[in-house]
């Protein structure tokens, strides 16, 4: 099975022996519109021809030649992102059925593809980060067929005032933070509860946070609110926590205890070839054809389908109708190759930068940074990192959960409910944030209460 190398870019060497890549989520290799970008779909019974061919990433997927005749298939997926790869696997493997995968990119994967870089040898992601974890025991058994999964349990630092401190909040980011020294739950609870904000209503009844300003008071209290979450709330979002959904800061938890993992599920892990190497055993029946580089939207008119599953921005699909878009943030990436380093750069994978200026008054711009060399202890005579910023230009990665775009959202909702055929999945035509196992449990029971009644048969 070939290994995905770096992608071309545009290099500028610097006087101290590193390699910088500016790239965005919409660089030249992404080749993606900001209104095409992330429109996968499955499509039942697809009657049609596809024009527009070109091959898929790796050999062993079952790629339509461009001068491939009208073909019949009983699945359509267009841009096979996680959702839509898993409801193509789920339909070849338990019902023989053939699907039709159309990606806009020129590689399968969505933002979970990764690969070798030239440079150092190093597996990286091209769009950031991607861990798994998961409590759910369908989605891990799941996930096992496809791949070899080395236990990984991430951890994230935060620089804080100058130091390295564990994020999510513990006893020692207390005690490095505030010269403290905690050592218990029951001490920890009480310096909580210390700070804690309780919040009342006019009568004076304790009531639930309505924003996520609310949440981290009530959760950590004014100090490291300031210093933590309000700060990287703006960079990430460009908007005040006081301005988001509560939903936001209620992901990230707080701990009474030592426990420095990111996440607590029992199931933590990264797949030892990478995820790549994943979507490729997922997408490796014959049954399924892959279709990269091809636009859903410049061949809709050619498509016939009893059922489509659309895992695109739900705003893209109804443009026609003239309405304002949902708002998105996206990321970009400047990547940097640091050589003669067979250390590290960072002492963690990924170490998060809340605060808007360093302990010297310089200006920090950007929200982490991630190594990759620390991920699967990765061998390297260099290292590569890259620097992470959020932005309101590129590809749609996080909806922004505010009172507009949830109303917004809702009016969208209503037009989906009404179109025949198709069925609308995934985080951005659900606007909503979902982790990678939330992902894939979605698209299990869709496909599982969209084929009953094929399993009756």
């Amino acid at each position: 099975m070939p290994t995905p190398s770096s992608p071309p870019a545009r290099q500028v060497r610097h006087a101290n022996n590193t390699l910088r890549t500016s790239s965005s989520s919409n660089n030249s290799f992404s080749r993606v519109s900001p209104l095409t970008t992330l429109s996968l779909i499955i499509a039942v019974a697809w009657l049609g021809m596809i024009t527009r061919l070109s091959p898929a990433s790796s050999s062993n997927l079952r790629v339509m030649p461009s001068s491939s005749s009208s073909q019949q298939y009983q699945q359509q997926s267009a841009q096979d992102r996680l959702s839509g790869s898993v409801i193509a696997e789920r339909y070849a493997s338990l019902h023989g059925q053939t699907s039709l995968v159309i990606e806009k990119r020129p590689h399968i994967g969505g933002n979970c593809y990764d690969y070798i870089d030239n440079d150092t040898n190093i597996r990286v992601s091209l769009y950031g980060a991607h861990l798994f974890h998961t409590k759910n025991e369908k989605v891990w058994d799941y996930v096992q067929q496809f791949g070899e999964w080395v236990g990984y349990e991430h951890k994230v630092l935060g620089m804080v005032e100058g130091k390295h401190v564990p994020i999510p909040v513990n006893i020692d980011t207390v005690n490095t933070l505030f010269g403290l020294s905690i050592q218990t739950e029951e001490e920890m609870d009480e310096w909580l509860r210390k700070e804690q904000v309780t919040l009342k209503d006019e009568n004076g009844i304790v009531r639930e946070a309505a924003n996520s300003e609310e949440v981290a008071l009530t959760r950590v209290g004014q100090r490291l609110y300031e210093w933590i979450f309000k700060p990287y709330t703006w960079k990430q979002w460009a908007k005040y926590p006081s301005e988001l959904g509560p939903e936001v800061l209620s992901r990230i938890p707080v701990r009474n205890n030592h426990d420095g993992r990111y996440f607590s599920d029992p199931h933590q892990a990264l797949p030892k070839n990478g995820y790549t190497s994943l979507f490729e055993n997922m997408l490796a029946s014959p049954k399924i054809t892959v279709l990269t580089d091809t636009d859903f939207f410049e061949v809709r008119d050619k498509i016939k389908c009893k059922r489509l599953y659309y895992t695109g921005p739900i705003d893209t699909y109804f443009s026609d109708l003239g309405w304002p878009k949902l708002e998105y943030r996206s990321l970009s990436f400047e990547r940097v190759v640091q050589r003669d380093t067979p250390g590290y750069f960072q002492p963690a994978a990924v170490v998060n930068h809340p605060q808007s200026h360093d302990v010297d008054g310089k200006e920090v711009d950007y929200t982490r940074i991630v190594e990759y060399k620390h991920m699967l202890e990765q061998k390297s005579d260099h290292t590569i990192y890259y620097i992470e910023r959020s932005t309101d230009d590129g590809e749609p990665y996080y909806p922004v959960p505010n009172v507009e775009n949830k109303e917004l959202f809702k009016r969208y909702q209503e037009m989906a409910e009404k179109e025949e055929g198709v069925t609308f999945v995934g985080r951005l035509a659900n606007y909503k944030y979902f982790n990678m196992d939330d992902a894939i449990l979605n698209a299990l029971e869709l496909f599982d209460k969209d084929t009953k009644d094929l399993s009756k048969r």
